[in-house]
């Protein structure tokens, strides 16, 4: 299938997952958001650029995916809301939070099932600016990833907040 026939039924899929479907395939539409495949390591499944694209692991991902695969489609809600918090917000502990939640809540409520444990916890955390939820939630993002997803890296608040929290001290 050609690229653009499968992108195609892949948005329209997503479309119809409810409202956090629709809106995700609205973003992508009206941005014209570039969605490419890319290999990267293997605790990634998708990432957003800050040229406002989208690339699916070719690990896992490719044109001959099922354009209704479940994972595919959530994780496309995932990186829509990425490219629609901005990056400072994106590049963040809180905006991985806010993501990894809105996508593992779309799966459970569509499959009734959560790929790991440690999913039904990070659910359980609140969309909070608290430095012990974001270590938490951090930590479970690792244990369902692995060490290879390097979210510790990213500051836990987005950059400008966390510099005014370490200017407090």
């Amino acid at each position: 299938m050609k690229h653009a026939e499968w992108l195609s039924a892949v948005l329209v899929n997503l479309a119809s997952l409810g409202d956090e479907g629709r809106i995700a395939s609205e973003y992508l539409r009206s941005h014209r958001t570039k969605i490419g495949f890319w290999r990267v390591r293997k605790s990634v499944g998708a990432f957003w650029t800050f040229l406002g694209t989208v690339h699916l692991n070719t690990y896992y991902y490719s044109r001959n995916t099922d354009a209704n695969d479940i994972g595919l489609l959530t994780l496309l809600v995932h990186e829509a809301r990425h490219l629609q918090q901005g990056v400072f917000l994106a590049f963040s502990v809180y905006g991985e939070l806010e993501a990894w939640q809105l996508q593992f809540r779309l799966y459970h409520q569509l499959t009734g099932e959560l790929p790991h444990p440690a999913i039904a916890e990070l659910l359980s955390l609140p969309l909070v600016y608290d430095r012990a939820v974001l270590y938490r939630a951090r930590d479970l993002m690792r244990a369902f990833a692995g060490k290879g997803y390097r979210v510790d890296l990213l500051p836990l608040f987005p950059l400008g907040r966390e510099i005014r929290y370490w200017l407090k001290l």
